[in-house]
C-alpha cells in the first residue's frame, strides 16, 4: 500500500493524527487514519524477584490501572531510548538503576499508530524521590512479588498490553541466559 498524500487532521502536545490517501496493492483507492505518537520507553524495575509497578488513572478506561513505568519525551521530541527509560524510572518511581538493559521492541497498535517502544530491565536500583510530571499527580508506585504480579495479571487487574508484553519479553530474556 503506498500513500498518495497525507493531511494532519488534529495536533496537541503528545500526539498528532493524519488520514492519508492510500492506494492498495490491486489499485483501488481509500484512507488511513494513523496516530502519530513518538516512541516511547518502557522499564521493568526488578529486584529479586520483586517488580515495581505504578498505578494511574486512564482517562480513556475511566479506571486506575497498574503498569511497568512507561513513557515518552515531552512535546513529542525524540530522545535517546536508555536516556529516556532512566528518566522514566526515576521520574514515576524514584528509583536509579545501576543497570539498564534493552531487552526488546514493542508495537503499541501497528493497525492505527506509529509508535513503537523499547523495553528496558532495570536492577541494581537504588530509592529516591520521584520527579512526576504535573500530569501525574495521582500516580502512585509499588512493590510486588512476581507471584503476584502474574496473579494479577490472571485476574484481569492488570491489562495494559504493553506491560503483559515486556514482562514475556523479560521471560525470554530469563530464558536465554546460561544456568
Amino acid at each position: 500500500m503506498e500513500s498518495n498524500a497525507s493531511r494532519q487532521v488534529y495536533a496537541n502536545p503528545w500526539m498528532t493524527v493524519r488520514e492519508d490517501a492510500v492506494r492498495r496493492p490491486d489499485g483501488t483507492e481509500g484512507i488511513y487514519g494513523v496516530v502519530d505518537k513518538p516512541d516511547y520507553a518502557l522499564v521493568i524495575p526488578l529486584d529479586g524477584e520483586r517488580v515495581h509497578l505504578v498505578e494511574q488513572f486512564r482517562y480513556p478506561l475511566s479506571m486506575r490501572r497498574w503498569e511497568f513505568p512507561q513513557g515518552t519525551a515531552p512535546d513529542r521530541a525524540d530522545s535517546d531510548p536508555a536516556e529516556l527509560a532512566a528518566r522514566e524510572l526515576r521520574e514515576e518511581t524514584g528509583l536509579r538503576a545501576g543497570s539498564l538493559t534493552e531487552i526488546g521492541q514493542l508495537d503499541v497498535a501497528p493497525g492505527l499508530s506509529s509508535q513503537r517502544g523499547r523495553v528496558f530491565l532495570a536492577t541494581e536500583l537504588t530509592e529516591g524521590e520521584h520527579e512526576r510530571e504535573h500530569t501525574e499527580q495521582d500516580m502512585t508506585s509499588a512493590w510486588f512479588p512476581r507471584g503476584e504480579f502474574e496473579a494479577m495479571i490472571a485476574r484481569g487487574e492488570i491489562t495494559d498490553a504493553q506491560s503483559v508484553a515486556a514482562y514475556t519479553l523479560l521471560l525470554l530474556h530469563e530464558h536465554a541466559q546460561p544456568i
